[in-house]
């Protein structure tokens, strides 16, 4: 016969237990005795009885709503604060829907951040846990400076050619050779050991302007040539060194559409702007060396930076003496002129030479292709380079 089932007796005060009503949550009220901290269980742990440890929490009974409103204003100022880094992340993504969709929602938004001067903060927490912010569309001012000179122009035909002034052989005080560097981030990574070369010479001033995630192929992020007129204007350079193109294999938009990379007419548009660089450095004066993209770790990226290297060659040689082409494989590469991290210095001994992202150049790297540049100043354009005193330009 089995056993008759036993009606639960409801705890009582008595229990150390308080009854809760579930029907009514607010009604509760815990006791102000001992017991309302707990009893020890039978496994040594404390023993709430029917309620659970959450219901003894002070935010206990918050609304849902009031939770989803803080977090939504929580939400609200962190993407105030943050849009600049958020449209800096938009403008270089790839082109396409995405891409304007985010512009679009971001842009105003981050322009409200700049006018109330908000987005300094997450700059200045930048700065304070040593973070460098990413190079953003931001042009050099110009100063007022005498224009030089109108360069000597030969018409034969429909050819007009520019004529460029010889490089002074042996530059002197009263005229050095003024030197302009240009690039993305792997030309910042030549820039700064170039500086430092050249630096052991005499008679010569630099001027390193490099911006990390810029390129030819994306003006609406970054307008290059606006900002080489700028620096043209501004230091009036005898010798241009370019080392761009890291960024460039991807999507360019032409006044007939957008082309991807690899698609047909991308290769004409992209020649196009490397030929209007060189002629813009060549008109203000300046010959132009170009220094190409080294080999890559990842073997599509490899390909396509030699695709683009093979490009500004081309283009380099229509100049008719304004610019020079260095590549940089011979320095950078090993001895089949693919990918290496390590190469041995003069002494046998191996130097790091790219970063372990395997794309940028380690200072090793940068300072084995400054000499390299060095010496193709000396070959390529006759200048006699002479250890002693020098002045350095600044680095923006």
């Amino acid at each position: 016969m089995p056993p008759t089932p036993t009606t639960p007796t409801p705890p009582t005060p008595e229990d150390g237990v308080v009854p809760y009503d579930w029907s009514d949550p607010d009604s509760y009220r815990p006791p102000t005795d001992a017991s309302s901290h707990g009893r020890r269980g039978r496994d040594g742990g404390l023993d709430f009885g029917d309620h659970a440890f959450w219901e003894r929490l002070p935010f206990r009974g918050v609304p849902w709503t009031r939770v989803l409103m803080v977090g939504a204003v929580c939400f609200g100022l962190w993407f105030l604060l943050d849009a600049p880094s958020l449209q800096h992340s938009a403008q270089v993504s790839p082109l396409g829907t995405r891409r304007t969709v985010s512009l679009d929602v971001v842009g105003p938004v981050a322009a409200l951040s700049r006018t109330l001067g908000l987005s300094s903060v997450v700059g200045s927490s930048d700065r304070a846990l040593g973070r460098t912010p990413g190079g953003g569309p931001t042009l050099a001012v110009p100063t007022r400076r005498p224009k030089p000179a109108p360069l000597p122009v030969t018409v034969t035909g429909t050819t007009t050619t520019t004529t460029l002034p010889q490089l002074d052989a042996h530059p002197t005080p009263a005229a050095p050779l003024r030197v302009l560097i240009v690039g993305d981030s792997v030309g910042l990574d030549l820039g700064q050991p170039l500086v430092n070369t050249l630096a052991a010479y005499g008679n010569v001033t630099t001027y390193l302007d490099g911006r990390i995630d810029t390129g030819l192929t994306r003006p609406d992020y970054f307008n290059w040539p606006a900002e080489l007129q700028v620096d043209l204007t501004n230091q009036q350079p005898n010798l241009v060194i370019v080392m761009i193109g890291a960024n460039d294999p991807q999507g360019l938009v032409t006044p007939d559409g957008s082309l991807r990379f690899g698609q047909p007419g991308w290769d004409a548009a992209y020649s196009a702007r490397v030929a209007a660089f060189i002629a813009e450095a060549n008109t203000a004066g300046a010959r132009v060396l170009w220094v190409g993209m080294p080999p890559m770790q990842d073997p599509g990226l490899d390909a396509a930076l030699k695709h683009l290297n093979a490009l500004v060659q081309v283009q380099v040689n229509h100049s008719k003496g304004g610019a020079r082409y260095l590549s940089s494989v011979p320095t950078l590469g090993d001895r089949q002129g693919n990918y290496a991290a390590f190469l041995p210095d003069a002494s046998g001994a191996e130097v790091m030479v790219r970063t372990p992202d395997g794309i940028h150049l380690a200072p090793g790297g940068g300072a084995r292709l400054a000499a390299g540049v060095a010496n193709a100043i000396h070959s390529e354009f006759h200048v006699q380079l002479a250890p002693g005193s020098n002045q350095i330009g600044h680095h923006h």
